[in-house]
């Protein structure tokens, strides 16, 4: 083994990097699940160098060698060396991928990832070129919440969640994609699942990340607006609506900050509150034009149902009324396999086999789109 050279990430020239980016790239922050470096490295060693911080939930981060899965685990805050390959044929070249596990943490101001560098004792190869560019927006099942774990396990942790086992980068494999993915775990279209207003996905989709807040996170440029012309999808796939259907189901919600109570209504008869529904109708229109302002020639589909459907009609109805008034036919709706007891894995969320049979289906819909 040659002794191994320290490249900082701003000297690697020949890299993919997968998710958004601020103003910060030195070092680089991961700021989603499924955000991550892909290199293609001669050499018998490499490792990568990087940093982390939290409060409450431990980062986990996960690697892949030639597109497979090698390991992921739990990083404790401080600086960390992890080796990604050792002892290989140094004359072959090695494809790997380093990503973030965790979806970002709006409930843990110190959360982050910050990759440094590679050590490494051979050259930096060109990386793959990818054919589609698609971003994943979505709850908790775009988390990978539940993912990783026993169907008995229901606490809600860091570990459950992943990018390794999630629909949305199994999707992007499949169909040869760059990805982003911005999702967390509990906020809808309109309102979280408990009637939190405030946990809405469109009040942060135009902040590179605005649901990593604290002084250290906006340091890293999370808050501020995020540039869509530095990296605009040919494909985005919206899933929400899951928890937006919770909130029917939960009491109301006082919010000391806003000083009013909350609740989405069901009737007497079991249906939709008619005025509350269309709470949930004009934020999806909301939100597809303002996805429509910033990625311009993307086709948008929302897909949704993997823990139940609820919402169908409600955002079928949404979309209808956003292509009357826009002319807008760019946009469609996907209806997603539901989770049986034999697909669900941690805290009653998807498994692995619900993520694998959500994404084949999508893979295909999405073949038919492109006619490939």
């Amino acid at each position: 083994m040659a002794e191994l050279r320290f490249v900082p990430i701003s000297e690697v020239e020949k890299i993919n990097i997968f998710g958004r980016l601020g103003k910060v790239r030195d070092p680089l922050p991961l700021l989603f699940n499924g955000s991550a470096v892909e290199v293609v490295v001669t050499g018998s060693d490499l490792w990568i160098d990087f940093e982390t911080d939290n409060d409450f939930h431990e980062p986990w981060v996960a690697y892949e060698l030639n597109g497979a899965f090698m390991g992921r685990q739990m990083v404790l805050a401080g600086e960390h060396s992890i080796c990604l390959f050792r002892n290989m044929n140094p004359d072959t070249p090695k494809r790997v991928r380093f990503y973030r596990e965790l979806q970002a943490m709006s409930e843990d101001d110190k959360c982050k990832v910050l990759v440094k560098g590679f050590r490494l004792d051979g050259e930096f190869m060109e990386v793959p070129k990818y054919d589609l560019k698609i971003e994943f927006i979505g709850d908790s099942i775009t988390s990978g919440e539940g993912s990783y774990g026993a169907v008995t396990d229901v606490d809600w942790l860091a570990m459950y969640m992943s990018a390794s086992v999630n629909y949305a980068t199994m999707t992007a494999k499949a169909l040869n994609a760059d990805y982003h993915i911005v999702s967390q775990g509990g906020w809808g279209v309109f309102c979280g699942w408990d009637n939190d207003v405030r946990h809405n996905i469109p009040s942060i989709y135009e902040k590179v990340c605005g649901l990593a807040m604290g002084p250290s996170n906006e340091a890293l440029g999370t808050q501020d607006p995020y540039d869509f012309d530095s990296w605009q999808p040919d494909v985005i796939v919206v899933n929400l609506g899951t928890n937006d259907a919770s909130a029917f189901e939960q009491p109301p919600l006082y919010i000391e900050e806003l000083g009013a109570t909350f609740k989405q209504r069901k009737n007497e008869d079991g249906s939709y509150n008619r005025e509350d529904e269309l709470k949930v109708v004009n934020a999806a229109i909301s939100f597809l034009e303002m996805l429509r302002k910033h990625n311009h020639h993307a086709h948008i589909i929302w897909a949704y149902g993997m823990l139940e459907s609820n919402l169908n009609l409600t955002l079928t109805e949404a979309i209808n009324k956003y292509r009357e008034k826009s002319g807008d036919n760019n946009v469609s709706f996907f209806q997603l396999p539901n989770t049986t007891m034999r697909t669900f894995g941690a805290h009653m969320h998807p498994g692995a086999q619900a993520h694998l049979e959500a994404s084949k289906v999508l893979v295909d819909y999405i073949k038919e789109i492109f006619n490939r």
